[in-house]
């Protein structure tokens, strides 16, 4: 009850302070920085960690990204928010991807600061929510939540910050996204819930099991390292409501891949000292599988990769795409194997 009087307060003020739409020209990234510190990375995810016990954030994993030659650090944290997820009720449960909160604390820079950043909320909601009758409403929550977030990490010692990073888009890229520029068609030119793709199906009576044998099968699996796909971490699991758990998994493989083309064609902030500034873009982590109700049935579904890449990393450039073509297959057929194994 706390938790949803809060998130109604924000919600409140953001309607009072910002238009339902963003100007036509705007560009919202997927990520946002929110926090430059000016203590220690270990400093800082202690003061982010202790914020959550008088947050309305509800903490459901943390996990530590496998940075190439531990050059950086980088923590992720995956999170939800009850009043939102109160507000996307009844959304369909396709759309659970929207809820998935992330957080990340990196090192960066000749001298390792410690920055915070958040896979963007109300980029999300433009992406999930796009055909919603109740649009406007979610994306004002979406902005309320990415306040709840701001205020989770202001206590940390340093400076508050908000700004849009790669990739950015306009909201109406957002609502109709399909991927990037000419690389759309490697994404086939599919929306969201075209890009999720099925895995295995059953009765909606063995929701339950399913759910079971997805985990089992992911806890059975056997993780490799960078050079190879195969065998994937569950990093959290949660059921969002009675049709739809969230499970979101990670690799070395995904962590090493994303971070190292993130950072191939990028200069800015890359030197000997810093040499994987693609490290601000672990908060899209963990790569998603859902499994949902929908017509009597329970799916199990996942992302296409080259779809979610794109979301992502499309900042990497065309030429990071067209000279790794074959990684988003490899993962995605890496997790339909390791779940079609149980």
């Amino acid at each position: 009850m706390k938790a949803r009087l809060w998130m109604a307060v924000i919600m409140i003020a953001a309607l009072i302070s910002a238009p339902l739409s963003f100007a036509a020209d705007e560009k919202i990234g997927i990520f946002e920085a929110i926090h430059v510190s000016t203590v220690s990375f270990d400093e800082t995810t202690a003061a982010v960690e202790a914020a959550f016990a008088t947050s309305g954030l509800v903490l459901h994993a943390t996990h530590d990204v496998r940075v190439p030659e531990d050059k950086h650090r980088a923590r992720v944290y995956v999170l939800t928010s009850p009043a939102y997820a109160d507000a996307a009720k009844d959304e369909s449960a396709r759309t659970i991807s929207a809820q998935i909160l992330r957080l990340a604390v990196y090192t960066s820079g000749d001298e390792q600061q410690t920055y915070i950043n958040m896979a963007n909320p109300v980029a999300h909601a433009m992406v999930f929510y796009a055909n919603s009758t109740n649009y406007d409403v979610l994306l004002t929550a979406a902005r309320g939540v990415s306040d709840e977030i701001r205020q989770l990490v202001a206590a940390v010692p340093g400076e508050a910050v908000a700004e849009q990073q790669e990739p950015v888009r306009k909201e109406k890229h957002y609502k109709k996204f399909k991927g990037d520029g000419p690389a759309r068609m490697m994404a086939k030119f599919r929306t969201f819930e075209k890009s999720q793709l099925l895995i295995t199906e059953d009765s909606v009576e063995n929701f339950d099991t399913v759910v079971g044998n997805v985990k089992m099968a992911l806890a059975n699996s056997t993780v490799s390292g960078i050079d190879d796909s195969t065998g994937w971490e569950q990093v959290a699991a949660i059921k969002l409501r009675d049709d739809a758990v969230y499970i979101g998994v990670t690799n070395p493989y995904i962590e090493d891949k994303m971070v190292r083309i993130n950072s191939r064609f990028r200069s800015e902030g890359k030197s000997d000292g810093s040499p994987y500034p693609g490290v601000d873009h672990v908060a899209a982590l963990p790569t998603d599988i859902l499994v949902i109700k929908e017509g009597g049935q329970t799916l199990v579904l996942h992302y296409g990769q080259m779809w979610r890449m794109q979301l992502y990393f499309w900042d990497s450039g065309y030429r990071a795409f067209t000279a790794n073509v074959g990684v988003p297959s490899a993962i995605a057929n890496s997790i339909e194997v390791t779940l079609e194994a149980q």
